[in-house]
């Protein structure tokens, strides 16, 4: 596995979709940053790290062994493997919240951004960006976040870490090489932030709801019972879990 260390860049999805582009990023290539100046998290939100504090980092994945219907099980390996690697770490009450935010004791420790690299209707390539809280305890203006510092109080080292979670990618797109999709799903969803428990949402139009979230589509869409037992199924931009 080859790692490209780096002090600052703008974003380290974009330097290795720029790899990607010129054909030089293969299979398990990391680029790790100590600053970047214009993170980015899901749906053109900002991800804001304090300098060599935290995790920002992006891996390049060959999935050409996935097909587009598929693409968000690329998604619930990179959230399972994240899961995995901080619990090995010894951190505790960790959970996903839709689509692949980490959270430990309800407060945010690690955000996921996956940008595929699709030619011809086949995904060739996936850009899986990763910000985790690592020892940062500033989060001003920001009351839900935490980091592993707050949560176990103890430094850690950012290598160390990496290393860990880049072992746990690897674990988990071993199953989606074996097509072990079932398992994923189970494991995705035995996860899920708030997962049969009463909950608020607001839709796209703004309207205010209640409901319970019983799990998520095989495209990755939140599956959530309101009034009346029905089920309704959101895409990313559909919905948003308010509490």
């Amino acid at each position: 596995m080859r790692i490209i260390k780096l002090d600052a860049i703008d974003s380290t999805n974009t330097y290795l979709k720029r790899l990607s582009g010129e054909g030089t990023a293969e299979d398990g290539l990391a680029v790790v940053a100590s600053l970047q100046t214009n993170g980015r998290g899901q749906m053109g939100t900002v991800w804001s790290s304090q300098e060599a504090k935290n995790l920002t980092f992006s891996v390049f994945k060959d999935v050409s062994f996935i097909n587009v219907s598929q693409h968000f099980y690329i998604s619930m390996a990179v959230s399972l493997a994240v899961y995995q690697a901080l619990t090995c770490l010894g951190i505790t009450k960790i959970k996903v919240k839709w689509p692949n935010d980490i959270l430990s004791d309800d407060k945010k420790i690690a955000g996921i951004l996956i940008e595929n690299v699709i030619k011809l209707n086949v995904i060739t390539g996936s850009v899986i960006g990763i910000g985790l809280n690592v020892n940062q305890t500033d989060f001003k203006g920001l009351p839900g976040a935490s980091s592993l510092l707050l949560l176990s109080g103890q430094v850690n080292d950012l290598d160390e870490i990496m290393d860990a979670v880049l072992k746990q990618i690897d674990v988990y797109f071993q199953h989606l090489k074996d097509e072990n999709f079932k398992t994923l799903k189970s494991q995705y969803e035995s996860h899920l932030f708030r997962k049969n428990k009463p909950s608020t949402f607001k839709d796209a139009e703004g309207s205010v709801f209640s409901g319970y979230i019983v799990g998520i589509s095989d495209f990755g869409n939140l599956l959530v019972k309101i009034e009346g037992n029905t089920i309704r199924s959101f895409d990313f931009k559909e919905v948003v879990l308010l509490y």
